[in-house]
């Protein structure tokens, strides 16, 4: 390949407009070819087999339908659906995943639904979509506050950082589960200024051994490690059980 020719890229998933100009002032060798999709048979032979670079959420074509393919990028960060595939064994075959992208939204979500349960919102808003406020009201609305709280995030990548990030001003304890306890720090793709890229942000740092006397002193538990064979189940595991 010259460097004047251009590189054959299918999507899909229909991105907005505005998103594919973004794209195509990358370089004007790149060539988008969107099709929504969801099955391979959706895709036309000679598309396949023209494709250099596929961006594709759960459309994975066998091996032989996509013979110059060179980079496969998921839309998603948890690829478990994707983990058994003849594709991600193609010789030669770069595969990418979304991992770090949607940090702010995700941890955000989680400080969300924490501070949420917390404060007893789904039952707060229940008696008060029914005009009914019982007796008991003060004592089953009891807020559990962040503030003081400890919480474990089970899998120390980029979301759980972010997380640890998000609850220091909340006077949180934080603990945190990391295959590799001897390593803190993150190599993976981090937004600059968010996250906790050195390590700093949790008070106790845990192997995965350790998981069941961590949860012990937990008032939240967030799961954040990708789901895998070996994470499958893992809140299920001796590690964790009772």
């Amino acid at each position: 390949m010259t460097l004047n020719e251009p590189i054959e890229v299918l999507t899909t998933i229909a991105f907005a407009e505005a998103i594919l100009k973004q794209l195509q002032q990358i370089s004007p060798r790149l060539q988008f070819t969107v099709q929504s999709a969801r099955r391979p048979e959706d895709i036309p032979d000679d598309v396949w087999s023209r494709t250099e670079i596929l961006y594709t959420d759960t459309v994975l074509p066998e091996p032989k339908q996509v013979p110059n393919l060179r980079w496969l990028q998921l839309h998603y960060s948890g690829v478990d659906f994707a983990l058994d595939a003849p594709l991600l064994h193609k010789p030669g075959l770069q595969v990418t995943t979304l991992s770090g992208a949607a940090v702010p939204q995700i941890a955000e979500y989680v400080i969300m639904m924490m501070l949420a349960l917390g404060h007893r919102l789904p039952d707060v808003f229940l008696n008060q979509n029914r005009a009914e406020w019982p007796s008991d009201r003060w004592d089953r609305f009891m807020p559990k506050e962040l503030r003081g709280s400890t919480v474990g995030i089970v899998g120390y990548g980029s979301i759980g950082r972010e997380i640890a990030r998000l609850l220091l001003p909340f006077g949180v304890t934080i603990l945190a589960v990391k295959r590799d306890v001897k390593h803190p720090q993150d190599t993976g793709y981090t937004i600059p200024g968010l996250g906790d890229p050195h390590g700093d942000f949790f008070h106790r740092l845990y192997p995965i051994q350790a998981l069941k006397p961590m949860l012990k002193v937990c008032d939240f538990v967030v799961i954040c490690v990708p789901l895998t064979h070996k994470t499958r189940n893992l809140i299920n595991s001796p590690y964790a059980a009772n």
